[in-house]
This record gives structure tokens, C-alpha cells and sequence, in this order.
């Protein structure tokens, strides 16, 4: 091993992994550790972070509170563009890498350590999206992988290591999923999980009830925009943290959120992960339906075509790219006029738009109306279509003359 490493920061959760990881390398290297925990606002507490890590070996710990700058530097962000990889996942676990990276590079800096080390797998995303961020921002950083290092190479043989070793760990035989937690979701992949067909239990939820659980009326909400930016909830001005907070308990509370996806991974297998996003469903139904009514159809439908490409580069890992800060840019320049308010409606795992208004709304109830009025003339839609058939009609009558 490079015994030149004096010290390393670790992006450490407490958790099996990153717990035997705080050991190994200290056993390994010879080097000092400092543990790293961002609090993301994950399910589990946080109290035991800091003396876990210091009574594993580690020379300091810290334990920081994100959660704001996690909403509003890097969730907002990626809303404000609809973003959803594949169709159906919301990005919680992506999201949430490059914010660890960058505090863990300050601290690093800080400390003086010439290396860092995190927790994720040779197999998965999140060893990319935790590297690529690294060297954006530092390119000689060492980087320290155990999972790609070491013989350890299950979760079974993980905690024999933390038993070996004394180390207190959360995970369990009986339970022996990955669980990833922050603020906008929990993901758990894994374990039971890895044969596709099999359900996941009830009892591993933690954000959601099941929507045969939830309650038997719907609840009414309203989400207030401005510059495309939940910024109240039922009139009540609310932080971005607070407010993501909020809307995962009525989320939470009516079932909404859940899914059962298999993805691909940047990699390149397939994986099968089942999340629970509540309140993030909602924010994004909401401010979906705050666009319709205040973006040009044009920018709308250019800005959509761009989310698929926004959204592969948050999952894989490319957050401090030029290209995702380009995209960002064009994106927040859209925003600018997505204000108002949307209500909707929840119950038994939907969530439903009822309502949606605007000081700078383009719908025009003269215009759009079936009843009648004097601002349209319905004659003009014959020259309209006409004109755009123009080209359908010449190849018809160039194919007939062939014929």
C-alpha cells in the first residue's frame, strides 16, 4: 500500500460500510482518519455519528448540518428542470453526491489530508459520482476505494469484520438491504431486492404508508412558486429545507412516492432499486403544472427536450461539469416568470392537480374558450393547416406519379 498517505477524509454515514471502512484503513494504511457525515436529513439519527466514529479510530469527526444548502443549492436546482432519469427515478441518491464531495474536499483542506475515501462499491454509481466530483475540483487528489481494494467482498463478510472488530453497525442479517437516506428520499437496493420479481415487504418503508393505508379523504394543498422555486406552503412562507420537509409528511401521510424501478447504471448492468420519494413527487407535479400556464410553448418544449440529457448527467455523476453548468444556466434563465400558486389534491398514493394560477399565466380563457368569442377567428386555422400540409401534399402527388 502507498505509505506516503498520512492522512484521509472519509465520507462517512455510520453505516456498515463506511464503518469497517474507517478501520480497514487505519489497519491498512497506517494513517490517520478523519470521518466526514453529512446530515441530509436521512431517517435515521445522527446523535451517534460523531463518538461511533471517534471510538472506531478515527482522529477527528465531523458532523455537519446540509440540509438547506442540500434543498436549495442542489435539489431546487434540479427540479426547476423536471429532472427524472428513465422515466421514473426522482435522482435522490445523485443529487446528494456532489454536495458530500465538495464539503469533504473543503475539509480535506482544511485537515491537510492527501487523500479521501468513501464508502461506494467497484460496482455501482455512486464510486463515479463521488470521483468525477472529486477531481473537478482538485485533479491530484488520492483517491481510496476499499470496495475496490479489499477481499471484503460481501455485506456478510463486512459484518463479521465490524463483529471481529467491536464496531456497532445498524445493518442486521435479517435486514441485509442497502438503505440510502437524505432529505428528498430513501432508496433500498440489495439484499432481497436483487431478484427482480420479488415484492419488496411492507414493513421496509419508512417515508410512506402503503396507499391502502392512507386516509379515506383527500387533503387539499397549495404550493406557491416564484422563479420556479416552491417558496410557500397553504400561504405559509417556508425555507427549502422546511419546506421539502413538509411535503414529504403529507406525502407520507397519503402514500405518495413510491417506486419499484429496475435502472441502468452508468456502469453498465442493470439494477433494481425501490424508492420512496413523497415530497419531491409532489414538488415536481407541482411545478409541472406551474410551467403550463407561464412558459412559451416553444421554450417549454425546448427546455423538455434537454431534461433527458440534464438528468443522465446528475445520475452520472457530472453535477460540476461544464455542460450540466450550461444546461442550468438556460434552464433558470426559463424560470423567470414561473410564479404563482397550484393546488392539488391528495389521496391513496396520487396526486392530482386542481387548480393553478398566475400573475404572469399566457392561458387566455378569450382564446381558448369553446364558446363564442371575437378574438379568434376560426376561418385563419384553414390557411394554418394548409400551409403545414403543403409538403405532405406534394409527396402524395409525387408518389401517385410513380405509380
Amino acid at each position: 500500500m502507498n505509505d506516503q498517505v498520512k492522512k484521509v477524509v472519509l465520507a462517512y454515514s455510520g453505516g456498515l460500510d463506511t464503518s469497517v471502512i474507517l478501520k480497514w484503513l487505519i489497519e491498512t494504511y497506517q494513517c490517520e482518519v478523519v470521518a466526514f457525515s453529512a446530515d441530509l436529513g436521512q431517517p435515521e439519527p445522527m446523535g451517534d455519528v460523531e463518538q461511533n466514529a471517534l471510538r472506531t479510530g478515527a482522529v477527528k469527526a465531523y458532523v455537519e448540518d446540509l440540509k438547506e444548502t442540500f434543498v436549495q443549492d442542489y435539489v431546487f436546482p434540479m427540479f426547476r428542470a423536471n429532472a427524472i432519469y428513465e422515466g421514473e427515478y426522482l435522482l435522490g441518491t445523485s443529487i446528494a453526491r456532489p454536495l458530500i464531495a465538495k464539503r469533504q474536499m473543503e475539509i480535506a483542506q482544511r485537515e491537510g489530508a492527501d487523500a479521501v475515501s468513501h464508502g461506494a462499491t467497484g460496482k455501482g454509481n455512486d464510486q463515479v459520482r463521488f470521483e468525477l466530483s472529486y477531481l473537478a475540483i482538485d485533479p491530484q487528489i488520492k483517491i481510496i476505494a476499499p470496495w475496490r481494494e479489499w477481499d471484503l467482498d460481501s455485506r456478510t463478510a463486512l459484518m463479521a469484520f465490524a463483529q471481529k472488530h467491536g464496531i456497532r453497525v445498524p445493518t442486521t442479517p435479517a435486514k441485509p438491504y442497502s438503505t440510502d437516506g437524505n432529505l428528498l428520499h430513501i432508496s433500498y437496493e440489495g439484499g432481497i431486492l436483487e431478484d427482480p420479481w420479488q415484492a419488496p415487504t411492507d414493513d421496509m418503508f419508512q417515508l410512506t404508508v402503503s396507499p391502502r393505508e392512507a386516509p379515506d379523504t383527500p387533503e387539499t394543498i397549495e404550493i406557491t412558486f416564484e422563479r420556479g422555486n416552491p417558496v410557500a406552503l397553504n400561504g405559509e412562507p417556508l425555507s427549502p429545507a422546511n419546506m421539502l420537509a413538509a411535503l414529504n409528511r403529507l406525502g407520507g401521510k397519503h402514500g405518495i412516492g413510491r417506486v419499484d424501478i429496475v435502472e441502468n447504471r452508468f456502469v453498465g448492468m442493470k439494477s433494481r432499486g425501490v424508492y420512496e420519494t413523497p415530497g419531491g413527487t409532489i414538488l415536481r407535479k407541482a411545478h409541472m403544472a406551474m410551467e403550463s400556464i407561464t412558459l412559451d410553448r416553444e421554450v417549454h418544449h425546448l427546455r423538455d427536450s434537454l431534461v433527458p440529457k440534464y438528468a443522465e448527467l446528475i445520475y452520472n455523476g457530472f453535477w460540476f461539469a461544464p455542460e450540466r453548468l450550461l444546461l442550468q444556466s438556460m434552464i433558470d434563465d426559463t424560470q423567470q416568470h414561473v410564479a404563482g400558486v397550484v393546488r392539488l389534491q391528495l389521496y391513496k398514493g396520487a396526486c392530482t392537480v386542481t387548480g393553478r394560477k398566475s400573475d404572469y399565466s399566457l392561458y387566455s380563457e378569450a382564446h381558448a374558450t369553446f364558446e363564442g368569442d371575437v378574438v379568434y377567428s376560426q376561418k385563419d386555422a384553414e390557411g394554418f393547416i394548409r400551409l403545414n400540409a403543403l409538403r405532405l401534399r406534394i409527396r402524395k402527388l409525387m408518389q401517385d406519379k410513380q405509380q
